[in-house]
């Protein structure tokens, strides 16, 4: 070892011209291990083809989890410490570091994957050896406090990057934008990256913060943390980086039988036999439905759990009504605790709120004065899951909505509220995980397997819990319908299988414009192609209001069944619950697949064709499941569309049966009453 090179014990002074700043590799347990003076750095198998790396400046490795699973088993990296440098393999991932800490991660062909972003004169070996003394991991002090991180990759301008949860913007292909790493209404910070350079990575901290995927730089930052901690992995595919993923972190539950068909909700069913009086139609009707949904306020107030007898009187009998129906009750739920409410006092004399660190501790305002509980405390989420036990689950509601699942906040200042297990701006961002875990586990206590609940937010991880994702309080127009599109898929790609959307959206439509049809009609037609089709929406005008007291001081919206906007809707909505329901045991595989390797239900039409480059640049089609090609109509009166058919596949067009060869773009007609379906190699789809 020469001179430079420091063992560990010793001492010493560097002088000015000292070519090296010195690093300290020891291989230890299966790991390689980094350390230059405050930094600890680890470099680790975790999963077959992958890596976790954590690094910190604390006096231990902090061991959160965070979203990984766990350590799996078998894998066994290969170790090699060299003269400047040393080098950790992993199946078809290899990472160098050199003696300066920058790491450099490659496939087993040797192709570069990503490569830390360092500029200093120490970096003798590299081309970007520079006098900007710019590091890759970039700890900063808070004083009194821990660190902010910034995090800092090469940037390839030719790369694509999919994934990273759910924004309200179009692009599919997030290269070139930058994301906030937070939870708002309708955005959903799922920090899982796929790269069209064939890795996927993992950026395992809950912490609030923001990426920038630029054409320069790759930086992540958040605002506090104890340590960096990602995880990465290489693979020939999308189809098997995205399994590796969902090994590490978890797979959905399989997704009951009533979550593969149609769902009715809206702003809100005001009493028991409102609910009762439309289930008793759709069945009239011989219109097929699995799912109707109790909305919010049906409780008295905020935080009580528990319907309101007032309009609810009977819920055991409405419930077995249902059930004598074949259709499936679901429950909204909210975290907020109102000040009134009669669990407010024991729960905050227990602490098991969350806290603000300045001013008055009111998280939200809407209908009341409310604080959050804590998804973190194990003890809130115990008290929590005992009332929803006793008031809706023993009376045989088996399916929930985890409303408000950021959680929102009337004022979103990411560093005023404190949790459990820390500040929000350090933790924040595992609220909707612990939120999934709270009913997915007393749930699976009472001995029920096949497990999904509804929520407005996730974060890695949520999926193992039962979350099926929707996109939040969107607007009812085309410009919001594309904004889902990209939304969907790019979930699908972060690792949450089971997604939604509010079809027709959710503000500022009226059931008696027939401008907003169209979007009603084009968003039915797409929502028929989703992992769960759910129709929700907040129509004008709003309903008179039934009663004075308790929740029946929140609004109700204007009727929103398929019947509700007329004849010429309603056929075209029968038609597509009808065709749902015909998908069924095509959908019963695609849920399948989910469960057993974490396989999206949407994807881009690269995760099936990934050999065919036109598909990595495709953002207005979808695959549902691997046979059916959808190109939903997301702009007002386009009568025509075109529609490119994938490479290395004949291609059916499920209204007109023409067979057509792949890798070309068709044009084809788009009346009101048919989304563009193309069939794989002649799977049958009759429409």
């Amino acid at each position: 070892m020469p001179d430079f090179i420091k063992k560990e014990g010793e001492t010493g002074d560097f002088r000015s011209d000292d070519r090296f700043l010195l690093g300290y590799f020891e291989e230890k347990e299966d790991a390689l291990h980094y350390r230059y003076r405050d930094e600890r750095v680890i470099v680790e198998p975790w999963g077959e083809n992958s890596l976790r790396v954590r690094a910190s400046k604390m006096s231990e490795m902090p061991q959160e989890l965070w979203a990984l699973d766990g350590k799996p088993e078998g894998a066994h990296a290969r170790v090699t410490i060299k003269e400047f440098s040393a080098e950790i393999v992993n199946g078809k991932i290899k990472a160098e570091i050199n003696n300066i800490g920058k790491i450099i991660f490659y496939n087993q062909k040797g192709e570069l994957l990503l490569e830390e972003f360092v500029r200093n004169r120490e970096d003798m070996f590299a081309k970007t050896c520079s006098s900007l003394e710019m590091s890759a991991r970039e700890f900063k002090p808070i004083i009194g406090g821990d660190y902010a991180l910034t995090m800092r990759f090469e940037s390839n301008p030719d790369e694509k990057i999919y994934g990273m949860g759910q924004y309200q913007q179009k692009f599919l292909d997030v290269k070139g934008t930058e994301l906030e790493l937070a939870h708002r209404n309708s955005q959903a910070s799922v920090p899982f990256a796929l790269s069209s350079l064939g890795y996927g990575f993992l950026w395992n901290n809950p912490a609030v913060g923001r990426v920038s995927f630029n054409k320069n730089v790759t930086t992540w930052e958040v605002q506090s943390t104890k340590k960096l901690d990602y995880w990465i992995t290489a693979g020939d595919t999308p189809a098997e980086i995205e399994e590796a993923y969902a090994d590490a972190t978890g797979k959905v539950p399989m997704m009951p039988e009533y979550g593969m068909g149609f769902w009715q909700c809206k702003l809100r069913y005001q009493t028991q036999e409102e609910l009762l009086e439309v289930a008793r139609e759709y069945k009239r009707r011989e219109i097929p439905i699995d799912v109707i949904v109790v909305d919010y306020f049906h409780w008295p107030k905020q935080g009580d759990w528990r319907f309101d007898p007032t309009y609810w009187p009977d819920p055991d009998a409405m419930i077995a009504e249902l059930e004598d129906m074949g259709i499936e009750l679901m429950v909204s739920i909210w975290p907020m605790v109102d000040y009134k409410s009669e669990n407010f006092d024991e729960m905050r004399s227990k602490g098991l709120l969350t806290r603000v660190e300045r001013g008055v501790h009111i998280d939200h305002l809407y209908m009341g004065n409310t604080v959050h509980y804590d998804t973190t405390n194990p003890e809130a989420r115990e008290y929590v899951w005992a009332k929803a036990k006793k008031n809706y689950y023993d009376k045989g509601v088996k399916l929930f909505w985890l409303d408000e699942a950021e959680p929102e906040y009337t004022v979103y200042d990411f560093d005023n509220y404190r949790y459990y297990l820390g500040p929000n701006n350090q933790v924040g961002n595992i609220y909707p995980v612990m939120y999934a875990k709270n009913f997915f586990d007393g749930m699976r206590a009472e001995g029920q397997e096949e497990i999904v609940n509804l929520l407005r937010c996730a974060w890695a991880g949520s999926q193992k819990y039962g979350a099926l994702v929707w996109s939040g309080d969107i607007h009812s127009t085309f410009d919001s319908l594309q904004n889902q599109f990209t939304a969907g898929l790019n979930m699908g790609i972060a690792g949450i299988p089971w997604w939604t959307t509010d079809i027709g959206g959710f503000f500022g439509a009226n059931i008696y414009d027939e401008e907003f049809h169209e979007v009603f009609v084009r968003w039915f037609e797409y929502g028929a192609f989703c992992p769960v089709m759910r129709l929700h929406g907040n129509r004008m005008p709003y309903q008179p209001q039934f009663g004075t007291t308790g929740g029946a001081e929140c609004v109700s919206g204007a009727p929103n069944e398929i019947w509700s906007y007329g004849d010429k809707v309603y056929e075209i909505c029968k038609k597509y619950i009808e065709l749902r329901e015909a998908m069924r045991p095509y959908i019963r595989t695609l849920m399948e697949a989910a469960h057993e390797k974490g396989t999206p239900v949407m994807r881009p039409l690269f995760y099936d064709f990934p050999e065919d480059s036109v598909c990595w640049d495709n953002e207005a089609e979808y695959m549902f499941g691997p046979d059916i090609l959808v190109a939903p109509v997301m702009e007002k009166g386009q009568q025509t569309k075109e529609v490119y058919l994938p490479a290395g596949a004949k291609w059916t067009n499920a209204w007109t049966k023409e067979i057509l060869k792949g890798g070309q773009t068709v044009t084809v007609e788009t009346p009101i009453e048919q989304i563009p379906l193309f069939t794989r190699n002649g799977f049958a789809l009759e429409v």
